[in-house]
C-alpha cells in the first residue's frame, strides 16, 4: 500500500498487515480487528462492506479508517490524514473517506 509511505511522512505510526506478519494468509476481518484492539491500532482499509458490517455489530474498537482505491497515493493519504485529524480521537469510531473527482 504505497500510500502508507505518504501517511508516516504525516507522522502516522502505521503497521501493514505484511510486516505484522499477516500478509496473504486470508486472516479473517474479525481477528484482523481483534488483533487491532490488541494492539490498540486502528484500521485503515479498502474492504469497505466487511469493516462497516464489523463497525454497526460492535463499535467497541480502536477506529475504523474505510477508503476507496485511488491511484493518486499522495491525495489520498492528505484525504485520509484530514479525516483523522479532524477526529478528537478514532477509537469507536467509522471514518470513511472517498476519492474525489479532482
Amino acid at each position: 500500500m504505497p500510500v502508507v509511505a505518504f501517511l508516516r511522512s504525516f507522522g502516522h505510526d502505521v503497521l501493514t498487515a505484511k510486516e505484522a506478519g499477516k500478509a496473504n494468509q486470508r486472516i479473517p476481518d474479525e481477528d484482523v480487528l481483534a488483533f487491532a484492539v490488541r494492539t490498540e491500532r486502528g484500521i485503515l482499509t479498502r474492504n469497505r462492506r466487511h469493516f462497516i458490517r464489523l463497525h454497526q455489530l460492535n463499535p467497541d474498537h480502536t477506529g475504523i479508517v474505510v477508503c476507496t482505491e485511488d491511484p493518486d497515493f499522495e491525495k489520498a493519504a492528505i484525504e485520509i490524514n484530514k479525516a483523522i485529524l479532524v477526529q478528537k480521537t478514532i477509537k469507536g469510531k467509522l471514518i470513511r473517506v472517498l476519492r474525489s473527482n479532482s
